[in-house]
């Protein structure tokens, strides 16, 4: 069984109700589910958790996969939170033993401390911006992608734990274009190519 924990990171903020992460979370908790040989662990950070219990679930999982909006280019406030309370308590606990590096030698390995190698990651990211505003010249993000720009903290963040990623998905465009039919379907195909196809070879 390949074990699966799903954090939603969406929340019911200013206008947003934290309605789109609920649906995507939904959606994959149900790909899991239907699929044979998945066990899933699944934490929603708006109704609060338990950080030794969020620990415990990061050691338990081979695969995270974390669902969350970006609001002005960066993870949602409950979200970071939960990040800096659950790693907090992961120190020396299953997440991370140090920075890596020796007294000895201070000026490298920093960053290889962590203590989840062997595991993967996996994240999705909603947008208002358009793809558009990431691709064409010109446009708002300079032709730097969502992975190498917004989110190259986030993912430095998870290979300090160890952790390996897998290909994002990013949702673009969700406010003022919505499809909810067409980006469920194209979502289905990403975790399709990536647990079935290639993942659970």
């Amino acid at each position: 069984m390949t074990k699966i924990f799903i954090i939603n990171g969406g929340q019911n903020f200013g206008h947003s109700g934290g309605k789109f992460n609920d649906t995507v979370t939904a959606k994959t908790l149900d790909f899991f589910t239907k699929s044979e040989g998945f066990e899933v662990k699944v934490t929603n950070i708006s109704e609060g958790y338990d950080p030794a219990e969020e620990v415990a679930k990061y050691v338990w999982a081979d695969v995270v996969v974390y669902h969350t909006p970006i609001w002005w280019f960066q993870l949602p406030h409950d979200f970071k939170k939960y990040i800096d309370v659950v790693f907090t308590e992961g120190h020396a606990n299953g997440i991370y033993n140090s920075d890596g590096r020796s007294s000895a030698n201070p000026a490298i390995n920093y960053g290889t401390g962590g203590t989840l190698h062997g595991r993967k990651y996996m994240v999705t990211t909603s947008w208002n911006a358009p793809v558009e505003a990431f691709t064409l010249p010109g446009e708002f993000f300079n032709e730097t992608s969502v992975d190498k720009g917004i989110l190259f903290g986030f993912h430095r963040m998870n290979a300090f734990t160890g952790l390996e990623p897998l290909p994002s998905h990013h949702f673009h465009d969700v406010m003022k274009n919505p499809d909810m039919e067409a980006f469920l379907g194209d979502y289905e195909n990403h975790l399709e190519n990536i647990f079935i196809k290639e993942y659970a070879n």
